[in-house]
């Protein structure tokens, strides 16, 4: 005997719901027991939804989920209906939930299962809600689980609200949500779900006195159900004509409440009726105890970045107004974690010469106390930089006043070690004379500037410098002079922008250099320029080329963006301009400071990091070298290096010009195989193409010069 014959005589029949193709396929009992004829027959999925009761059919979508999670069988107990709405007959059915996945990647549902008839409820009777035999009460658990979860990782009001509308309850799933809020005397709508636009308008500001369901339960703190419209209009005939026009046949008012306090209401509607039987009433409950812890805390959140956002806006100032002949962009990202609170800092401060200062640092930290410091130190440097004092002088006390800060702070046990322990501060400040291009540079333990020239090339320029701020009192600060040439951009920068994502110092800079370098950018490019530079620390790609260390640092991030504008390039112009700017770079190397000749060779090689022959770029740096090296052994001034490369690329001219104060002449010299001196002249001899020595007025200037030749010289005698 086949198992259909087997079914068919016991009065049960098969069908199969296929959720992607819109169907439902019936064998001849199953039909018959849906009120059709007893015959096999596929149905739309509306044809097939149209003989079960509508409270049935929307509970099936919650114990079809639980069954997928669980793997288990769904049970339900239907009820089958006919045209005039009257029961039946009730049928149960067991079915098992099959995974299927579409061809664009979407996941459907096909059940496959058996309908069986039960003894109630008798047929002819009105249709009244019958709980489903199902698990109801562990689906309901697995939906409260699921909700609290959902609504305890939402971070912001509408997060919250998005939730709340993408809830499907067990059994009964309400096709309106609406959240009010109350604020002194009135009530308002903070989010609502399953309305049209502007249908919230006439409930935006209604006195808490109202006749309306959602105020009385503020006023009362106790839900309110209306499980008909005639309820609804019964209880509140004031403002039943605002709850009509949606059509809706059954609505539950609960109260917001935290702690104790009632901060708004909550009201779920539905389009079918619903009786609110305790389990129902037990389930909208709970939900409207976790709505209110999560908009709580969402409120809170919110406050705390307001604050913070609105803390750190106040401390960063406004870049002001132009500057004639000068472009200026600004950037400050701070980190990702806590308050979003941090130590650095930047600042533009007019002077009372006409000139102006740039001014970019960190105080060690990123929580709410290197905030304050930051908040105090800017001010003082602000202070000293309108007096009047160079810059030198201006980080000397702002290191003094950094330093007595932290000393005179009054330990408090509670606060703990952190937070009363010494804080340092690094910072850079330039001041810069806006019709020349000068720049004086005093620097407090930063990173140095990097200087973008015209033509695209990047280098960076080692400045003097002394201690951090605030380690010791009374600190000297070196100052560097050098002029940013028209078209040339200078960048300044925190440590966060090199170090974030895992990188040191070197390969952090490469990053950098890489975006300064990288193509051509419009005139509009200064502030593009900024965003690059954020993005390929903070952007998608930064989680890709993560640097060697293996953890990722984060840190707050500050950037400030100077251009010294020009007729012919503009800032940041495409690279392809008829007449190719010159490249310079200038650099003074002190007689207590000989550990800069590796600076000075640095700034050589970074110079010509495009130069065709790279034998060449090794000669003009051994040939730096020696000059540099020269001047402080054989003299007792300072060294200062002027390397320039003009022309077309394939064909420009490298000169490079060591002076120094003295009046001695070099000259040749025949060193034996074992002296350990007295061959830079030889060595000029060999490797520049042309070399010289202009006498001055007070010392001398060492030259000599390179023609870059477009192919290797063993390639050209070929």
């Amino acid at each position: 005997m086949r198992t259909e014959d087997v079914l068919a005589a016991i009065a049960t029949g098969l069908w199969r719901w296929d959720n992607a193709s819109g169907t439902v396929t019936l064998d001849g009992e199953a039909a018959r027991l849906l009120g059709l004829p007893a015959e096999p027959v596929v149905l739309p999925e509306a044809a097939a939804r149209s003989r079960f009761h509508p409270v049935d059919w929307n509970e099936i979508n919650g114990i079809v989920n639980l069954a997928v999670a669980e793997g288990t069988l769904a049970e339900a107990r239907l009820r089958i209906m006919d045209e005039d709405g009257r029961v039946l007959r009730t049928v149960r059915s067991r079915s098992k939930p099959l995974q299927n996945l579409t061809a664009d990647g979407r996941v459907d549902y096909e059940l496959i299962g058996t309908i069986q008839e039960i003894a109630e409820p008798q047929p002819g009777t009105t249709a009244a809600h019958t709980p489903i035999t199902g698990d109801w009460r562990r689906s309901r658990e697995a939906f409260l689980l699921d909700a609290g979860r959902a609504l305890a990782e939402a971070r912001s009001t509408a997060e919250v609200l998005r939730v709340a509308a993408s809830l499907s309850m067990p059994g009964f799933n309400p096709d309106g949500l609406a959240v009010f809020g109350v604020a002194g005397d009135r009530l308002s709508v903070i989010g609502h779900h399953g309305h049209g636009p502007g249908d919230e308008s006439p409930f935006t500001d209604m006195p808490l006195d109202t006749d309306y369901p959602a105020a009385e339960v503020v006023r009362n703190g106790r839900a309110i159900y209306l499980p008909s419209p005639e309820d609804y209009r019964r209880r509140f005939p004031v403002t039943w004509p605002l709850a009509q026009r949606f059509g809706r046949a059954s609505w539950a008012f609960l109260p917001l409440i935290v702690a104790g306090r009632t901060m708004g209401a909550w009201m779920a509607a539905f389009k079918h009726p619903v009786s609110f039987s305790p389990d129902e009433r037990s389930v909208l409950t709970t939900v409207a105890r976790m709505l209110a812890q999560a908009l709580q805390r969402a409120g809170v959140a919110e406050s705390e970045r307001e604050l913070t956002t609105g803390l750190q806006r106040s401390m960063m100032p406004q870049l002001g107004p132009e500057i004639p002949g000068m472009t200026l962009a600004a950037r400050y990202v701070p980190t990702g974690g806590g308050l979003q609170v941090g130590g650095d800092w930047y600042d533009v401060i007019p002077l009372p010469s006409g000139r102006f200062a740039l001014v970019i640092g960190d105080v060690q930290g990123h929580d709410v106390r290197a905030a304050g410091l930051m908040g105090q130190l800017r001010i003082a440097v602000r202070a000293y930089a309108s007096e009047g004092h160079r810059p030198d002088a201006v980080l000397s006390r702002a290191s003094r006043f950094l330093s007595g800060l932290c000393s005179s702070q009054e330990s408090d046990p509670a606060e703990g070690p952190d937070y009363q322990s010494p804080r340092f501060a690094t910072c850079l400040y330039v001041e810069c004379d806006p019709e020349t291009g000068l720049l004086e540079v005093a620097r407090a333990g930063h990173p140095d500037p990097a200087i973008r020239m015209a033509d695209g090339t990047v280098l960076m320029r080692p400045t003097a410098g002394g201690l951090p701020l605030g380690i010791i009192p009374d600190t000297d600060y070196p100052t560097t002079r050098f002029t940013l040439e028209p078209g040339e951009t200078m960048m300044l920068c925190t440590d966060g922008l090199i170090e974030t994502g895992g990188h040191d110092l070197d390969t952090g800079w490469a990053r950098l250099r890489a975006i300064l370098e990288s193509g051509a950018h419009d005139t509009e490019s200064l502030e593009k320029l900024a965003d690059l530079l954020v993005q390929a620390v903070h952007g998608p790609s930064s989680h890709h080329t993560t640097g060697p260390l293996a953890d990722r640092r984060e840190d707050d991030i500050a950037v400030v963006l100077l251009c010294r504008e020009s007729a012919d390039c503009g800032c940041g112009t495409p690279l392809s301009h008829p007449a190719r700017p010159a490249r310079r770079t200038v650099l003074t190397v002190a007689q207590a400071e000989p550990e800069r000749i590796a600076g000075a060779r640095r700034q050589v090689r970074e110079l010509l990091h495009d130069w065709t022959d790279p034998e060449q770029v090794d000669a003009a740096e051994l040939m730096v070298s020696e000059m540099v090296t020269n001047v402080l052994v054989h003299t007792d001034g300072d060294a200062l290096l002027v390397a320039e490369a003009v022309g077309e690329l394939g064909a420009r001219r490298l000169r490079v010009e060591v002076a120094d104060g003295s009046d001695e002449l070099p000259h040749m010299r025949h060193p034996g195989e074992m002296a350990s001196s007295g061959r830079g002249v030889l060595l000029m001899e060999m490797l520049a193409d042309t070399w010289g020595v202009d006498p001055r007025g007070a010392g001398k200037s060492i030259w000599f010069e390179l023609y870059e030749r477009s192919k290797p010289a063993e390639d050209q005698t070929l």
